[in-house]
């Protein structure tokens, strides 16, 4: 199996435990599920923030251990301060370091917070929210196009914004009403390698009406100004600043740069 295999069977095999600690209905009760969800297309769209979800990431497959030392909550409340448009959370423990507690820790952020991981089950959804989350992501290379379109109708019902990852022109048709914001991943997720042509070329393949993203890859201001010309209005960076001694102080000069 790829990586993106062994991941997600592992992630099915973690579901089924998480169920029998505990379950939907006792997700819905938690306090945080009841929060209202702030939009993700609206930060993406606001001329006072970058257009960037900058993300907190602790290690991956592909490189190993980026940052174990900078704490959640210092690293989001200067993605905050210095313009980002949303925050993204890893939360998978075994192949990213990751944990729900991250998610909570960042849950006072004044912008959007998106959940990232690798959704597998209506289950997942409601945890998300429970956890205080306001976007999910759902990975078209791991998903049917039936699942993605029953996984977003749930997110939708309890009020998330739905991101839907595409890397190939296959996975146009992943593309359904319940989605809020297309993402076009830079890397291939079962090789991991990374073509940053290759969003530009997809993009112009999905209708003009739909949001999107850049995801992966990016770590030059340049690409970013280019790729706004190019129909993008996000650009997700999971490891450019992360893999700083001040991940914080390194988004606030890259939007210096930017600007």
């Amino acid at each position: 199996m790829n990586i993106l295999d062994t991941i997600v069977a592992k992630k099915k095999i973690e579901v089924i435990r998480d169920k029998r600690i505990r379950n939907i209905s006792a997700l819905e009760k938690e306090v945080l599920f009841k929060k209202e969800t702030k939009s993700f297309s609206d930060f993406l769209l606001r001329k006072d923030k970058t257009g960037i979800i900058a993300e907190f990431k602790r290690k991956s497959p592909s490189r190993g251990i980026i940052n174990v030392t900078s704490s959640v909550e210092e690293v989001t409340s200067n993605y905050v301060k210095y313009g980002a448009s949303a925050i993204s959370i890893l939360t998978d423990e075994e192949f990213f370091g990751g944990s729900l507690n991250d998610l909570l820790k960042a849950t006072d952020c004044e912008i959007p917070i998106l959940r990232k991981d690798f959704i597998v089950d209506e289950y997942q959804v409601i945890e998300s929210k429970a956890y205080g989350a306001d976007i999910i992501l759902l990975i078209a290379a791991c998903l049917s196009k039936q699942d993605v379109k029953a996984l977003a109708a749930v997110a939708k019902n309890i009020g998330l914004n739905v991101l839907l990852e595409i890397h190939s022109e296959e996975e146009l048709e992943h593309i359904s009403g319940e989605i809020d914001v297309t993402g076009i991943n830079n890397r291939d997720l079962k090789t991991f390698k990374v073509d940053l042509k290759h969003s530009i070329e997809l993009c112009k393949k999905i209708p003009a009406d739909k949001i999107k993203i850049s995801e992966s890859g990016i770590d030059d201001p340049e690409m970013i100004r280019h790729l706004r010309k190019n129909g993008f209005s996000g650009f997700l960076m999971s490891e450019k600043f992360m893999k700083e001694k001040n991940p914080g102080e390194a988004f606030r000069d890259f939007v210096k740069m930017i600007n």
